[in-house]
């Protein structure tokens, strides 16, 4: 047993902050070998903490106290304890004036937690626990306090200044320095804080609010990026504008900032008034980002706008309430990329990375609930279950109740708890007060981990004109949960006649104008619902818009399937039918001989997705698109992933030499005339042409190859430009291949997001991302461990993307990324952490590759030192 292995924190002991502070005054002297933090905070002990004579303890991590003073009167070294991560004062009075100072080291701050530097200048990241790093604080997110920060640097090298809030005085100091002091009128946890210094461009923008406020925006980037922020400033009076109209959340402060960062472990982050970004999160122009990027770019600074009210004017309680904020806000911002887009495209995009990764995290040893019940390092928790599946829990409740509902339960939470720290059970209580609604069993889905299964079954009494439907659920055991309860799950379906047309849903015999699709509440372990009036046996159309995060298992025929394809009403149902008939062809090749024949009408059925231009070409795009190697593992039992790729190859070989004319007919059927746009019309328009493209490059075809090689070299835009790289990578054409990648790099050498792109495409690919290769990736010039985004686009693109490589049944794979889990837990443990993840499914496997992966695991559990971080992942992984 480790004698350092770190300690569980618990829901169950949550208990009230013993001290609160009511303002903080930072004062921040910036120089090139540290950085000296003043700190003074006017602190009051809790009239509701039962702890009447504690301790002031603050939590600290690798500071240097140089002073402590109480009331202005400077301590001894016997009136404190400095425990390194704390510093604890055994007498205190009941109100009284803190100063700390401290010196810190942020150009050696290699986990970028707290104040370190990149590219030349200073940034923060204090979510959870970063501020710690910083200066002796109450480091927990429902101590509250406004405040006022001064930052003093040399003007020269940092003449950019910037914090939260509001900018309320500036001036020259001696020695060529200045000093800007910002202050936030609003209380926020000291999470939320944030600091910027260094030489960057500004670029300015206004937007006026529904009462009349001019805000002042403002973006931050290096000289070189100057021309790449319009679409995130364009992004952002977009969402400024939905969130007054959906939401009637209006901006506060007079300035809102926004930075953009090169060396950042997250996204990005939501400061008050001061967002920091992951540079690739929001830079972008039409030579420099793909479409998708376009995409992402938008919903990101969505997302980090909207916390302005879910998740700072309303903020968490503890950590374990994490999805009060983020659940919230991807739900929101998820809405809101389907309002400016394609909605059924969104919705597909969305249930594929839950199907595809947060079932998989539902599946395996770190399971946890939505609201998880303890945690070693919380660093650990910023998972897709807390994200992803507690916006499905938010949309859930947004399907129970209706869209007029929900408004006001959300109306009323905001008003309710405008300048709280509050809890999951908060906002359940704010929607069920405003609708009238006892969502009691609905609070289970913050309390059980796990997916849901639905087993499904039907019969047709055709001499009573009644279909039955029989659902059962069951929540499958996780890490410490067994024998769950029933949750409340929304199921929406529709029934279709033999002619595609909507059949009505009567629930009782004589019901008149019955709709064509409602949502069922299941609540029991079973239920049977009996629908009147039907002369013929239906086809079911399940889980409509994916109206809950379960499984379905429904015995369809590729009859039933092939049909939903063209007649199912629902967009989302059309594709998933497409996606459940390919899955059972590719399925059903794994392991087979090699003249096993592919199901024929699956090419039917995609040729006439390709060749019907009357149908949505952004639907079009996505059916196009076969089941990941990653969704057709998780589906598996004792997966063999190699095995499973030679299958979905051989089935898109298959298909792409089947429809080889279509296809070609297709590329140039979208090909474009007029200026890039990024509408839902011209993207669907490029994916449908790199589509058919890539298919071309799989079978090798010539007219293929001299259509990506024109493509490439005559792109107008980085979609199109990495389109056909991406399909001479992975093709058989390795002059071409190379010659691709070398011009790529050339163009692009400057540009480090783009250079991510081109390490990512390399990685992924299972021609050009063999171990050779990317070992050679990782000495290249341009790759940097110090950098998480690079770090990202080589080792996690090989072991997330590159499955088959990464699954070499030598093992060598699993080596490779424990070496560099290893290599990375000693300079920055939460990126470690999360690229242990594809070693942690290793009971998924077959015996052949889960004990290999195991023995992968069981070295980096070995290693000295070990960061709790890692620690947290790779125990459970062996113990789950």
């Amino acid at each position: 047993m480790r004698s350092n292995q770190p300690q569980t924190i618990y829901l169950s002991e949550y208990q009230v902050p013993a001290y609160l502070v009511d303002h903080v005054d930072l004062r921040f002297e910036l120089f090139e070998e540290g950085a000296r933090v003043h700190s003074t905070l006017s602190v009051r002990r809790n009239p509701d903490s039962r702890a009447a004579s504690a301790p002031l303890e603050l939590d600290g991590d690798s500071l240097r106290l140089e002073s402590v003073a109480l009331d202005g009167a400077e301590l001894s070294a016997a009136d404190y304890e400095d425990r390194g991560d704390q510093l604890v004062i055994a007498s205190v009075p009941e109100q009284f004036e803190l100063s700390v100072v401290t010196w810190i080291e942020p150009q050696n701050n290699t986990r970028l937690e707290g104040l370190y530097k990149s590219s030349g200048m200073f940034c923060t990241q204090c979510e959870a626990e970063g501020f710690r790093c910083i200066t002796f604080f109450p480091d927990r997110p429902d101590v509250m306090a406004r405040f006022r920060t001064r930052i003093e640097a040399d003007k020269a090298s940092y003449p950019v200044l910037l914090s939260n809030g509001n900018d309320v005085d500036r001036g020259e100091l001696e020695g060529g320095r200045h000093f800007v002091t910002w202050e936030d009128p609003f209380p926020k946890p000291c999470y939320l804080f944030a600091l910027v210094a260094g030489d960057l461009v500004e670029k300015r923008d206004t937007f006026r609010t529904c009462s009349g406020r001019d805000i002042d925006l403002r973006m931050y980037v290096e000289p070189r990026n100057a021309e790449k922020c319009d679409h995130a400033m364009d992004s952002l009076k977009r969402s400024m504008s939905w969130d007054e109209e959906v939401y009637g959340r209006e901006y506060d402060l007079d300035i809102f900032m926004i930075v953009a960062v090169d060396d950042f472990n997250m996204g990005a982050m939501e400061n008050k008034g001061l967002n920091i970004f992951n540079s690739s999160c929001v830079l972008a122009s039409q030579d420099t980002a793909t479409d998708a990027a376009f995409q992402r770019i938008e919903a990101i600074v969505a997302h980090e706008y909207f916390h302005n009210w879910s998740g700072n004017r309303v903020t968490c309680r503890d950590w374990f309430q994490l999805s009060l904020k983020e659940g919230f806000t991807v739900f929101r911002d998820s809405q809101f990329s389907a309002d400016m887009g394609s909605p059924t495209v969104k919705r597909i995009e969305d249930v594929t990375l839950l199907r595809t990764a947060q079932f998989a995290e539902d599946a395996g040893p770190m399971a946890h609930p939505v609201r998880p019940a303890s945690y070693m390092e919380i660093s650990n928790f910023y998972t897709l279950t807390i994200y992803e599946k507690g916006a499905e829990v938010v949309r859930m409740i947004h399907n129970l109740l209706g869209p007029e509902m929900f408004r006001k339960g959300s109306d009323l939470y905001f008003e309710r708890h405008d300048g709280q720290a509050v809890t999951t059970d908060d906002f359940v209580r704010a929607m069920e007060d405003a609708s009238g609604r006892d969502l009691t069993q609905f609070r289970l889905w913050y309390e059980q981990a796990g997916t849901p299964v639905l087993n499904v079954s039907d019969e047709f009494d055709a001499e009573q004109g009644v279909y039955r439907l029989n659902i059962a659920q069951h929540i499958p055991d996780t890490p410490g949960q067994s024998n769950k309860k029933p949750q409340h799950i929304p199921f929406a379906l529709g029934l279709l006649g033999s002619r595609g047309e909507p059949l009505p849903l009567k629930l009782e015999a004589g019901e008149e104008n019955a709709p064509a699709e409602r949502v069922l509440e299941l609540t029991e372990a079973s239920h049977t619902f009996e629908f009147h009036g039907i002369g013929e046996r239906p086809v079911p159309s399940l889980l409509r818009h994916f109206s809950a995060p379960v499984r379905v298992n429904y015995p369809w025929s590729r009859e039933q399937l092939l049909f939903l394809m063209s007649h199912d009403p629902d967009g989302f149902n059309r594709w998933d039918a497409g996606q459940r008939l390919a899955v059972d062809v590719i399925q059903s090749l794994v392991g087979a001989p090699k003249d096993a024949a592919v199901e024929p009408r699956l090419v039917t059925s995609y040729r006439h997705l390709i060749c019907d231009s009357s149908l949505d070409q952004a639907l079009v795009a996505k059916m196009l698109q076969l089941p990941s190697e990653a969704y057709l593992i998780e589906l598996a039992d004792n997966a063999d992933a190699p095995a499973i790729h030679r299958a979905r190859e051989r089935v898109l070989k298959h298909l792409a030499i089947s429809l080889r004319d279509e296809l070609v007919a297709c590329y140039r059927r979208n090909l474009e005339s007029g200026d890039y746009e990024i509408t839902p019309e011209a993207i669907a328009r490029r994916s449908l042409r790199n589509t058919a493209l890539a298919w071309l490059l799989v079978i090798n075809d010539e007219e293929g190859r001299e259509l990506a090689v024109r493509q490439f070299r005559s792109a107008d835009n980085m979609t199109d430009r990495m389109g056909a790289l991406r399909a001479l990578v992975n093709s058989d054409y390795e002059e071409d291949r190379n010659l691709a990648l070398e011009e790529f790099y050339q163009q692009f050498r400057e540009d480090p997001q783009v250079i991510e792109q081109w390490f990512s495409v390399q990685a992924a690919s299972d021609r050009a991302g063999q171990l050779p290769q990317i070992h050679a990736l990782l000495e290249h010039p341009a790759f940097d461990w110090k950098n998480p985004n690079k770090v990202r686009s080589v080792v996690g693109a090989f072991a997330g993307q590159n499955l088959s490589a990464f699954h070499n049944p030598d093992g060598s794979g699993y080596d490779f990324l424990a070496e560099q889990v290893c290599r990375l837990d000693d300079s920055n443990p939460q990126i470690a952490a999360r690229l242990v993840t594809p070693l942690t499914r290793w009971r998924k496997f077959a015996p052949e590759y889960s004990e290999q992966m195991k023995a992968a695991l069981e070295r980096i559990r070995d290693k000295d030192g070990l960061s709790r971080d890692v620690y947290e992942v790779v125990h459970k992984s062996l113990a789950g």
